[in-house]
């Protein structure tokens, strides 16, 4: 089966497509892709749903690596409500 491993931080994209047998999971695809820079991962998404490293991948699928938000997501929206409309 086919699947791709996709990492997009804000300063580099990198990603790895991948042949893998049937069955693999989340963690042997991104251990395949072998993508430098992995220190930062946070998480695991398949098509944009969060995932453990034990799932098991269906072909065609698209593995996304997660980096820490940069900001809480509460706090970028209050300061979004302060500084007003436009």
């Amino acid at each position: 089966m086919r699947v791709e491993v996709v990492m997009a931080w804000p300063d580099h994209f990198r990603s790895a497509r991948l042949d893998l047998p049937e069955g693999a999971t989340v963690a042997q695809a991104v251990a395949a892709a072998a993508l430098p820079d992995m220190q930062g991962v946070v998480g695991y998404a398949v098509h944009g749903v969060n995932a453990s490293g034990g799932q098991r991948l269906l072909d065609g699928d698209r593995v996304e690596l997660l980096r820490p938000l940069s900001i809480d997501p509460k706090q970028a929206r209050r300061r979004r409500a302060q500084s007003g409309p436009g």
